[in-house]
């Protein structure tokens, strides 16, 4: 991830990421990244959620305007499931890991 965003901007062009694993991300320091605390996989949003994934999209877009220092990295603050605030889903996926 960090690698390809770094040669992309090398030429050039601005590059935002979005990572839903944030330890990774922080070693990797891609130029711009977004973090949404979300299971692996659904960075951009829940699935059938259009409103959802088009409110992260835009504030990815907003930090690729915005941002001024290299390795900047926001943490969005959406939740998986606006009834689960202690995002219980994250103990569920260490008992029963996703299958990619």
């Amino acid at each position: 991830m960090g690698l390809f965003a770094r040669a992309i901007e090398e030429a050039g062009v601005p590059t935002i990421t979005l990572s839903s694993a944030l330890d990774i991300t922080s070693l990797v320091k891609p130029p711009r990244t977004v973090f949404v605390n979300f299971p692996l996989g659904h960075q951009a949003g829940r699935p059938f959620d259009p409103e959802g994934q088009t409110r992260i999209i835009l504030d990815a877009l907003h930090l690729l305007e915005t941002a001024t220092t290299p390795g900047t990295l926001a943490q969005l603050q959406y939740k998986w499931d606006e009834n689960d605030p202690l995002d219980s889903w994250e103990d569920e996926e260490m008992l029963h890991p996703s299958v990619a």
